[in-house]
């Protein structure tokens, strides 16, 4: 069988995709690219590849490569994929898509002129429980979903205080471009993905600027973010998403949907990475009866990925779903700063 030649730029969450590639027979990450020759260094050892570039540019220029996952700071997904796709690959970028849907609408122009493929790495679809819950939810078993609550809290959990991931200018804002990304589209992934019509949202740095100052830290984004967003159909969806929280939970995560069939909740055991899923239906005598449902066998988005391109069917978590859910991040954070619903 003929591999699928695939290269990683960015190897600090780059490191997840390549084992994720390696769960497909058909896929070989033959290069690596960081601009971090130590990184460089250690990934390249780690998993045994020796083709190893400080500069992309000079990977894609001498690599002929099937696939490339971006994997860098929110700032180069925009620039890297749109080179990747001109040199030929299809390309795996990680979530967020870009900085905003600006950025995602030139890369899906720039992917339809090189008749190549993106997806979008929104890992928490292909949790066991997340697929599940999307069988459930596609069987029609829930009925109509009319409301759903969707959110990722920290009690104390910055990633790198003083890394880009706090600076506006290279992450383009704070957990809910960060976090709230993969709640949100787990959200809308479990709905159908209904069109939203306005949002409603506010963004606070009421602990992380404190602590960033404390430290001697940058710090340009907000620590909370929450909203509304509603849909044509009548539906609505609450999004929250914080760094930093006076919670007890230190890590919290869960997905509400509220349909007239049944009710889907996707969640982490405490302060843990382990996710369950439960479906909520009426009885006949009035109350309420919840199933925690068996996982779904499935892979990584890797996996998913090649396993599309080989069979030449239609990939998960396309580009253009990513660029829905950057119009409303972008909606989302432009009402919190004006303080007014704002129409998507």
């Amino acid at each position: 069988m003929k591999k699928l030649k695939v290269g990683v730029i960015g190897l600090g969450m780059g490191s997840w995709h390549i084992n994720g590639y390696r769960q497909h027979k058909a896929a070989e990450v033959v290069a690596i690219s960081d601009p971090d020759l130590k990184r460089l260094e250690w990934a390249g050892n780690k998993y045994k590849i020796s083709r190893r570039y400080g500069d992309p540019a000079e990977m894609l220029k001498r690599e002929k490569l099937d696939i490339v996952s971006v994997a860098t700071p929110n700032k180069f997904h925009k620039p890297w994929t749109i080179a990747a796709l001109r040199a030929g690959a299809h390309v795996l970028c990680e979530k967020p898509m870009a900085m905003n849907a600006g950025e995602a609408r030139e890369m899906l122009a720039a992917a339809r002129k090189a008749r190549r493929r993106i997806m979008i790495d929104f890992s928490y679809r292909f949790s066991g429980a997340a697929r599940a819950l999307k069988k459930v939810a596609d069987s029609g078993c829930a009925g109509e979903f009319y409301y759903g609550r969707t959110m990722w809290h920290r009690r104390r959990g910055i990633p790198g205080l003083g890394g880009w991931f706090g600076r506006k200018e290279l992450a383009g804002g704070g957990p809910l471009i960060d976090l709230g990304v993969h709640r949100l589209d787990l959200a809308l992934w479990l709905m159908g993905y209904p069109k939203p019509v306005w949002v409603m949202a506010g963004a606070y740095n009421a602990l992380g600027l404190a602590m960033a100052k404390k430290a001697g830290k940058k710090f340009s984004v907000e620590d909370l973010a929450g909203g509304i967003i509603r849909f044509a159909n009548g539906a609505a969806l609450v999004v929250e998403a914080s760094w930093a929280g006076n919670i007890p939970e230190k890590e919290l995560m869960e997905t509400r949907l509220w349909g007239t069939k049944a009710g889907l909740i996707h969640r982490n055991a405490i302060d843990t990475y382990d996710f369950e899923a439960l479906v909520c239906r009426a009885k006949k005598d009035g109350g309420v009866a919840c199933e925690n449902l068996p996982p779904s066998p499935g892979r990584s988005a890797m996996h998913d990925f090649v396993e599309a391109i080989v069979k030449h069917k239609p990939h998960n978590a396309s580009g253009e779903q990513g660029l829905v859910v950057m119009e409303l991040l972008d909606a989302l954070y432009a009402s919190a700063r004006v303080g007014r619903p704002i129409r998507v």
